[in-house]
């Protein structure tokens, strides 16, 4: 994304709609991510609490800007990290090796379904 992006206003209905389809995308792929329901999000950004496959818990950040890594446990934001990711995936690709075998395995799961109805 783009530096100037990083301060853009999304309405609460849109925010409602990008949260909600980060975690069906990946809902799959982890234990759990949801909303904190601790932190305060606002229009600029929200807070979602991540549980990856390994059990690993993370409070992470979602603006205009990418996703980041802010905690190192749900409701967390005291390890504020630079790095950003553009997407949920390259997030969970660096956090998460199971996620990595869970995707492919669904991707393989999804082409041999293809293949099947040939």
């Amino acid at each position: 994304m783009r530096d100037d992006d990083a301060d853009r206003v999304l309405d609460a209905e849109q925010w409602r709609l990008e949260v909600q389809a980060v975690i069906n995308d990946v809902k799959k792929h982890v234990q759990d991510l949801r909303v904190s329901e601790q932190l305060t999000s606002t229009n600029q950004v929200i807070y979602l609490n991540l549980i990856t496959l390994e059990g690993l818990r993370f409070c992470v950040e979602l603006s205009a800007a990418g996703f980041a890594i802010v905690g190192n446990r749900h409701d967390d934001t005291s390890n504020a990290s630079n790095e950003r990711f553009e997407t949920p995936y390259s997030l969970l690709n660096f956090v998460s090796p199971q996620y990595r075998n869970s995707f492919g395995n669904a991707l393989l799961d999804k082409l041999k379904e293809l293949s099947d109805k040939q």
